[in-house]
């Protein structure tokens, strides 16, 4: 097998390791997705990511953790000229709260698995329309988070419902590659709104 440098985007059936030239031994249906691997219907936390992944997570600026690592806030480590930090200092640091966008995807995708617990068939199988509308929209792109939406949905109810309420980071990165618009209709989508900007105020009252 030819030799690889970078990170798995797609599913697949070996794993490369980052910063690792060339191939590992194959395992079946291995998915690397922004840090994080899918093996065997399990979505398992990788080790190193960039400043920008742990951006994504902290929902602040690259340059913020660049700033926090130069100040020693944030563990890093260098690969090659790059710092990479962990996954897990990430999560200590950030102590898992969701920024107010991932706080309000997190309440629709609430809403959305209460329909696929009533309809698991025809939710699903928006899904999948869904799901072949964002591939053809992005020109054959292999886009890593629509090969795991596709696994999810393949496996059956439980695992979608996983993902979608799940406040793991896996599955906040997830969401943001959401196949699932328009399972709910506007009203429904605009009372779940609605409902999360009155809490979300309650709370930033509270804090």
């Amino acid at each position: 097998m030819a030799s690889h440098t970078s990170v798995g985007l797609c599913l697949r059936d070996s794993l490369w390791s980052p910063g690792v030239t060339g191939s590992v031994k194959p395992r079946a249906r291995t998915v690397v997705f922004f840090g994080f691997r899918a093996d065997a219907g399990r979505v398992i936390a990788d080790e190193l990511l960039t400043t920008g992944q742990a951006a994504g997570l902290l929902g602040c600026s690259r340059q913020h953790v660049v700033d926090l690592c130069a100040s020693g806030r944030l563990p890093f480590e260098v690969i090659g000229t790059h710092r990479r930090v962990r996954r897990s200092d990430v999560e200590r640091f950030s102590g898992r709260s969701l920024t107010r966008d991932q706080e309000r995807s997190w309440w629709l995708h609430q809403a959305v698995a209460g329909r696929l617990v009533a309809d698991p068939d025809g939710v699903l199988g928006i899904a999948r329309r869904r799901l072949g509308e964002m591939r053809s929209r992005h020109g054959g792109v292999v886009i890593s988070s629509f090969d795991l939406w596709a696994k999810f949905i393949d496996d059956g109810p439980v695992r979608v419902l996983e993902a979608l309420t799940s406040r793991e980071p896996w599955a906040v990165e997830l969401r943001q590659n959401s196949p699932f618009a328009g399972v709910l209709s506007s009203g429904s989508r605009q009372a779940v709104l609605d409902a999360f900007r009155k809490q979300w105020r309650r709370r930033q009252a509270a804090a």
